[in-house]
């Protein structure tokens, strides 16, 4: 008698727990991936970023790289602040080939952007530079990010970059008029938290 009880209580917890399974793989969109986990409330509140990449050369009309007369590295650090909904401000201080961007050595507050953040985590955002920095108004950066632990991180890689000058090594590539660089550069972001202070 002991034994018929113990495997009716085995079958139902194995019933149990495949029914738990087929509600978490429902929880997932039923494809194996997650859904509904993320969105652009996710990031809200300011985060630290640090950047490091290069700068390659121009992008021509044939859409191949044409590249500058020497590589310039980037390194950057920047504090963006998400509202929740959809928007950021940032400020950053960068430098490009060993100098500071603009020939400034203070933050340049002067950004603003847009950002989505996709149900499965994956997103995007575009950072713009405004008028009133050592950058020029009307440089941006587009970059695919990856929202990661619970909301604190931010991983992301450049896909496309906008200058408002410059040349190709062999002159043959000029902007103004064909003004998107080719860059290869990352971005990763981290949740600021302070803890014992507001």
């Amino acid at each position: 008698m002991k034994i018929k009880h113990l495997s009716i209580l085995s079958a139902t917890a194995v019933a149990l727990l495949l029914l738990s399974g087929a509600a978490q793989a429902d929880d997932h969109g039923g494809h194996g991936g997650p859904r509904n986990l993320c969105s652009n409330a996710t990031l809200r509140g300011p985060y630290g970023f640090t950047g490091h990449g290069q700068i390659l050369g121009l992008i021509g009309p044939d859409n191949a790289v044409h590249p500058y007369a020497a590589t310039s590295i980037l390194d950057d650090v920047a504090l963006v602040t998400f509202d929740g909904t959809g928007g950021f401000t940032r400020t950053d201080f960068g430098v490009i080939g060993g100098l500071p961007k603009g020939g400034s050595t203070a933050f340049n507050p002067n950004q603003n952007g847009t950002y989505t953040v996709n149900p499965d985590c994956t997103g995007t955002m575009k950072i713009v530079y405004t008028a009133g920095g050592a950058v020029p108004a009307g440089v941006e950066t587009d970059l695919n990010i990856v929202v990661a632990a619970d909301g604190t991180l931010v991983e992301s890689v450049v896909y496309r970059a906008v200058t408002v000058a410059g040349v190709s090594g062999d002159g043959t590539v000029t902007c103004p008029k064909y003004c998107e660089q080719a860059v290869q550069e990352s971005f990763e972001g981290k949740k600021v938290v302070v803890y014992g202070f507001r």
